[in-house]
């Protein structure tokens, strides 16, 4: 009996397995949705006569920062402010609520209309000095000021000029760093070789010190001619700077004016003439 159920079992069993249906595995699909990247519309650059009706920003030139020997002449006492009257005048700015701003902030300001911070001043050194890291920059930051350095490249590393480590670290905390050419010879004078020697090597010489693009740059002497500004713009620069003489009504971009901080101002005379230069 036990045998005759066992069987019976075992067919059931057979039965059922035969006339069962496989069961259907489905794959789960994912709709995958791939994002859309928008593209940011392209800004519309201001015409020539809006970039001339901006209010001009004060912008200030520095030199040397160190203390005048008995003997200085005249020049280099106009080039050469004290360390003490250095930082009464950053103190002095700080006091009056100015605020530094860089290049790329007043180029959007001129050629897109970004706002800039209430009374933006910008602080500009040229010619490479060392005390410009060890005093300039050590004092602006006391104030969370930021500046500009205008870099001839034929003295870097060179003694009391500055090192390739001052100028990257100069970059890194948020400092612009710029070109001032190879070795300060006057752009009117370039002919031939010279553009390339003195434009495009210095801009690609500090950029690969810093890491980053260098598109700013400051006429040696503040002195400039109508036929330096083509070839600036094709070496890549955005904007040239040059010293208190007029810009030009064709190219403003490339004739920025700034003002020779004299070593012989007081710190009153520094801030009036901020105000008397620059106030349109």
């Amino acid at each position: 009996m036990k045998n005759i159920l066992f069987l019976v079992s075992i067919g059931l069993f057979l039965l059922v397995g035969c006339n069962s249906k496989p069961t259907k595995i489905e794959k789960e699909t994912t709709e995958v949705n791939t994002p859309v990247q928008k593209v940011a519309p392209k800004k519309e650059m201001a015409d020539l006569a809006t970039i001339l009706s901006k209010k001009e920003v004060p912008i200030l030139c520095y030199h040397n920062i160190k203390e005048l020997s008995a003997n200085a002449g005249e020049m280099t006492k106009t080039y050469t402010v004290t360390p003490a009257n250095f930082a009464q005048q950053m103190k002095a700015l700080s006091d009056e609520g100015y605020h530094s701003i860089l290049p790329n902030q007043l180029y959007e300001y001129l050629v897109h209309d970004a706002p800039l911070p209430t009374n933006p001043i910008m602080i500009t050194f040229d010619d490479t000095r060392g005390e410009q890291y060890s005093l300039g920059a050590a004092e602006m930051k006391k104030y969370g000021f930021k500046g500009v350095f205008f870099v001839m490249t034929v003295s870097i590393n060179r003694p009391n000029y500055l090192t390739k480590e001052q100028i990257k670290s100069l970059s890194d905390s948020g400092n612009t760093v710029a070109a001032h050419t190879w070795d300060h010879h006057m752009v009117t004078k370039y002919a031939g070789e010279d553009w390339e020697t003195q434009l495009v090597k210095p801009k690609k010489k500090l950029e690969d010190i810093i890491g980053k693009p260098v598109t700013y740059f400051a006429y040696p002497f503040g002195l400039w001619n109508k036929e330096a500004i083509p070839e600036i713009k094709k070496s890549g620069y955005q904007m040239a700077f040059i010293l208190s003489t007029k810009r030009d009504s064709i190219d403003p971009l490339y004739t920025i004016r700034r003002i020779i901080v004299a070593g012989q101002w007081s710190t009153p005379s520094v801030m009036k003439a901020i105000k008397s230069s620059f106030n349109k």
